[in-house]
């Protein structure tokens, strides 16, 4: 009885000691999320555009309904986004829109931050999601 209790209190004495903490001083020291992380939105873009085609599959897996979408046409013909808006303050971050986008058009970054002041800085318009 007396072994394991000088076993575990050994353990414990291990992690006191400098270079063996678990805890990360978060401001000086940032994490790095996994791969498989969904962090804030981003829209692809391409060599004069963004990819996305407004196709309103995003919006419409959406299960909390934040994502809008208006579509309009170019003088090629060709359909995108005019209106292209994300409410972070309803997304609940499940990743359903990049896996339903047909052409890659959205993806999920690792960026973690996403505290503002306002609602108004929770809005990410088509030009934010660009960046």
């Amino acid at each position: 009885m007396f072994r394991e209790f000088a076993k575990g209190l050994s353990i414990t004495f291990k992690h006191l000691l400098p270079g063996h903490s678990t805890t990360v001083q978060y401001p000086t020291e940032k994490l790095k999320p996994s791969d498989r992380f969904r962090g804030l939105h981003r829209l692809v873009p391409t060599q004069d555009r963004e990819k996305c085609v407004a196709c309103y599959l995003c919006p419409t897996v959406c299960p909390a309904k934040c994502i809008t979408v208006e579509s309009a046409e170019n003088e090629k013909g060709e359909k995108y986004p005019r209106v292209y808006k994300i409410d972070l303050l309803r997304c609940i971050f499940c990743g359903y829109c990049v896996e339903a986008c047909p052409v890659e058009a959205i993806e999920m970054t690792g960026t973690y931050e996403l505290a503002n002041y306002k609602r108004e800085d929770f809005e990410f318009t088509k030009e934010r999601l660009l960046k």
